[in-house]
């Protein structure tokens, strides 16, 4: 037998040894937890989805024939506490050589688009767990991502080599939309430490994604819960920032800014052909997909322009304006509208062109705030629609600072 001193010094040195690695102990091998890898899997078996593309078609029709278990009104379904959709999801990047080379950018650093992917999946799974009727073997709602209202940095460093853990549950409820809250933190130096938190609104529709559905109320249980729900109703009355419209109009030019560069020189385009290998569970793109490629075309845009590497202070108002369907032609425009000092607002514009008819459609409006290590130039506006940009960047910029 081992005397207690023993065993408390196996596991001091145990832990010791997964502090020193990054590896989080309750991400060792033999402990039960969900992986960001079976996320989308669960999503998929939730709603029935195929997991070939060629099964689409058949999967949908299945999918139909859900809309029988559809609530005609919201007060008959049951209510459900936050606690019910409280989920834990790991990232093993410390414990997985395999998943982190995924993650890995050329700065020996994590791909912050992925992790925007990551966010999406998490935010859906959120959603179901709070609408899961245990009587039925599939979920007969659609629920797709909206918003995203905000994501706020709490650390600019993410290490390639330690364990991620998420966490999160739905915040508040109407009749048809949800928010949900995330926390992500890194299992650095022997704890867990925040590094960003994340709000999501997210939609409930029927099989076929066409109509509104209603979603099972909230129950809230303590003052705390009712603080937070609270929020989420201030969140729901503030109008989005990029929705918000002026009238002001800027006079200026250079000769105000010294160091002054044109709006017109810092702008980055880029395309994606949408292919069936980047779908969601409803055979659409999937919406992680559309916010990795808007942030690393504004990263890249940032980057270029301050002639250094930036780092991401927020993202806020993503408004999912339109679905993307298989086959179209992704544009996208990256645009600095505001700089100061040592930050850099970036505008990403996506926008889908339908090969066959031609047709433009916006779908996506991204907002990122980064900061670099050196002064950068002021951005000035030549013409009004510039300058619709230049307010907007900087209405985007002081409400990010307020939250800091």
């Amino acid at each position: 037998m081992f005397s207690h001193r023993v065993l408390k010094s196996v596991a001091s040195s145990t832990f010791r040894a997964f502090s020193q690695h990054g590896k989080a102990p309750d991400m060792a091998d033999g402990n039960a937890h969900l992986l960001v890898t079976n996320v989308r899997n669960r999503l998929r078996q939730i709603v029935g989805a195929s997991t070939n593309w060629k099964d689409h078609q058949q999967a949908l029709a299945e999918r139909i024939l859900l809309s029988k278990h559809l609530a005609n009104s919201q007060e008959e379904l049951p209510a459900k506490t936050m606690k019910e959709s409280e989920i834990e999801v790991h990232l093993p990047l410390g414990t997985q050589r395999s998943v982190r080379e995924k993650y890995l950018n050329v700065h020996n650093s994590v791909r912050f688009g992925r992790i925007l992917e990551d966010l999406d999946s998490i935010a859906v799974l959120i959603c179901y767990s709070h609408t899961w009727n245990k009587e039925l073997e599939r979920s007969p709602l659609s629920i797709v991502t909206a918003l995203v209202d905000k994501i706020d940095m709490r650390r600019n460093i993410i290490y390639p080599d330690c364990d991620i853990k998420f966490t999160g549950h739905v915040t508040w409820v109407g009749k048809t939309s949800i928010e949900a809250k995330m926390h992500m933190t890194q299992f650095h130096d022997g704890a867990y430490t925040p590094v960003l938190d994340a709000t999501f609104v997210m939609v409930a529709r029927d099989p076929e994604n066409k109509r509104a559905a209603f979603v099972n109320p909230l129950k809230l249980e303590s003052p705390e819960e009712e603080k937070i729900f609270q929020q989420g109703e201030i969140n729901k009355k503030r109008p989005c920032s990029s929705t918000h419209s002026t009238q002001k109009r800027l006079a200026f030019g250079v000769g105000f800014f010294p160091k002054a560069i044109w709006m017109e020189d810092a702008k980055l385009k880029g395309l994606e052909i949408c292919h069936p290998q980047e779908r969601n569970i409803f055979n659409r793109i999937f919406g992680g997909f559309l916010m990795r490629k808007a942030y690393e075309l504004g990263w890249a845009n940032a980057c270029a322009f301050a002639g250094c590497r930036p780092m991401l202070v927020a993202v806020d108002d993503i408004m999912f304006r339109k679905p993307v369907e298989i086959g179209s032609l992704l544009m996208l425009s990256s645009q600095v509208c505001y700089t100061e000092e040592h930050h850099v607002q970036v505008r990403v514009h996506t926008e889908v062109l339908d090969p066959l008819t031609r047709q433009h459609d916006t779908t996506n409006v991204f907002h990122f705030t980064f900061q670099v290590e050196k002064p950068v130039p002021a951005v000035v506006p030549q013409s009004y629609g510039e300058s619709m940009l230049y307010l907007d960047g900087k209405r985007h910029f002081d409400e990010t600072m307020k939250s800091q």
